[in-house]
């Protein structure tokens, strides 16, 4: 899936490239790459004030290419999609100036769309679960399961390409009323690497 980098010089430009009257909303990416009407996409956004990079996935309504006697550069408008609507609220208020503590990351978080089975470190019973978004550091389940934070569980599932499937420690970090953040525990000095090789091949799966 194409990854769209926009960057703005403030949270006003970001509010002013936003379009409100998109269903879930929408922003403006400036690319000179021609895209397809519907085509997915994912948007990373990035301006002073928001403490990560944030991805959001979306489809593109319309490009166009530049017109540099207009003064009009090429882009594409995209339209959020409503499985992001948490991050996209979240953007805005930062945007409008309502969230001043919010946590810096230290990873960027990509959105997927995969499914994955995980267990309680201690036991060996599967469950089944999305996979909302994922970076080197830790990632999102969509689950409605008991977990807490601080439990240690285990992700089991199979990259596109990979053969057998990959084991994943983590711990709870988040609880919300239906998905669950965690953190990845590396074992060994290549367990950041083999992290790096797992995201690059679910952003690349399409």
């Amino acid at each position: 899936m194409r990854i769209l980098k926009t960057h703005f010089r403030n949270k006003n430009d970001f509010l002013r490239a936003y379009n409100e009257d998109l269903e879930c909303g929408g922003v403006f990416c400036p690319t000179t790459r021609a895209l397809d009407e519907n085509e997915p996409v994912v948007v990373e956004l990035n301006f002073p004030g928001l403490p990560n990079k944030t991805m959001l996935r979306g489809k593109v309504v319309w490009w166009r290419p530049a017109l540099p006697r207009l003064r009009i550069r090429a882009g594409a408008m995209v339209a959020f999609l409503e499985a992001d609507q948490e991050k996209k609220e979240f953007i805005l208020k930062i945007a409008g100036g309502d969230e001043s503590d919010a946590t810096k990351r230290r990873h960027t978080r990509v959105p997927v769309e995969v499914r994955i089975k995980w267990r309680a470190a201690d036991s060996h019973v599967l469950h089944e679960s999305d996979l909302k978004d994922i970076s080197i550091g830790g990632a999102l389940l969509l689950t409605d399961e008991s977990l807490q934070v601080g439990d240690d569980i285990v992700l089991e599932f199979t990259t596109p390409g990979g053969a057998t499937p990959i084991s994943i420690a983590c711990k709870v970090t988040y609880r919300g009323p239906s998905a669950t953040g965690v953190r990845f525990i590396y074992r060994d000095g290549g367990g950041s690497q083999r992290l790096r090789e797992v995201v690059r091949r679910l952003i690349n799966r399409e």
